[in-house]
């Protein structure tokens, strides 16, 4: 994949700057992610299909959920640089990486770009507040019928770590250095739980989910819907690979997301990673994991060549 011509060459289209000089794209350079939940570890024989995966992805920073064990050895199998998180997350990176500001975040430094905060999450997956509204058993979650009483149990479920990471990131964000934040919420976006999908029956109610909500307000977009405004065209789904999606006792959705804020970021391109070309853009065939993954590409302009860290 020839990214830098492609994204630059996308970039001057969303940006209207067909006349950019080429000292000006020289201050440019393309910067892609990818955002993976890998299913439990992939110590099940699974692994080479991931390293394949992000290969075939082209991303120069990936984060991993439900890592387990085997993040050292899809970075020794990418050659890329690694930093462990916790015991569930994790960097991938072909640039190299330092601690960032709090436990979830590390510093990438990009070369003749400076330093991007990245930040890695895994909200809690229980109890799952869409399978509650729509009567689906699952971990002892109590049924709910509203808005109100989803948006309770969602904030009670996961905000204190949305909160703890915007703590984190406050001093960078201050000093508008660039920040990326992807990650499975386990919640969907309040952008998708729109009065259209309730009207159209995609969803049963209309929900301003908290966790996409409290990143919005706090200045963070989502690449997603940055790129691809329309929710209903454009559901982007990445729970869950094989799912049927008329089967009533499962639900597909967007619960993992590439979000980020900083005036020196500029999305140029976004793709579902998935197992067919019905829901996925980057097709991966057999596909290694239980979410699809999200593929972000970023201009980048250039900037001080360190970051904010919290400090």
């Amino acid at each position: 994949m020839k990214r830098p011509l492609l994204f630059l060459c996308a970039w001057l289209v969303v940006s209207g700057c067909a006349g950019l000089t080429s000292s000006a794209a020289e201050r440019v350079r393309s910067l892609s992610v990818l955002s993976l939940n890998i299913k439990n570890d992939a110590g099940d024989g699974r692994l080479p299909g991931i390293i394949e995966l992000v290969r075939r992805s082209g991303a120069d920073v990936v984060g991993l959920q439900e890592v387990g064990d085997s993040g050292p050895l899809i970075a020794k199998g990418l050659g890329f640089h690694y930093a462990r998180l916790d015991s569930d997350t994790a960097v991938v990176s072909r640039y190299d990486l330092t601690p960032g500001p709090g436990p979830s975040a590390v510093l990438v430094r990009v070369p003749g770009r400076g330093e991007v905060v990245f930040v890695d999450l895994h909200l809690y997956h229980a109890p799952y507040q869409p399978y509650q509204l729509l009567g689906i058993p699952y971990m002892d979650g109590a049924f709910l019928k509203t808005e109100a009483e989803a948006v309770a149990a969602a904030r009670a479920a996961r905000i204190g770590q949305v909160d703890a990471a915007l703590a984190a990131l406050s001093h960078s964000a201050l000093d508008d250095a660039p920040i990326i934040v992807v990650g499975d919420f386990n919640e969907p976006s309040f952008l998708d739980w729109t009065a259209a999908a309730a009207r159209a029956g995609r969803h049963p109610v209309t929900v301003a989910w908290p966790a996409t909500k409290a990143f919005a307000d706090a200045g963070y977009a989502d690449v997603y819907r940055a790129v691809l405004p329309d929710a209903m065209a454009s559901p982007g789904y990445t729970w869950t690979p094989g799912l049927d999606e008329k089967n009533p006792k499962d639900h597909a959705d967007r619960i993992d997301f590439v979000l980020f804020r900083g005036s020196r970021l500029r999305p140029s391109a976004v793709k579902i990673v998935g197992e067919d070309a019905k829901h996925a853009d980057l097709v991966i065939d057999p596909y290694p994991t239980d979410h699809r993954g999200v593929l972000a590409a970023f201009e980048l302009r250039a900037g001080a060549l360190t970051a904010v860290n919290g400090r």
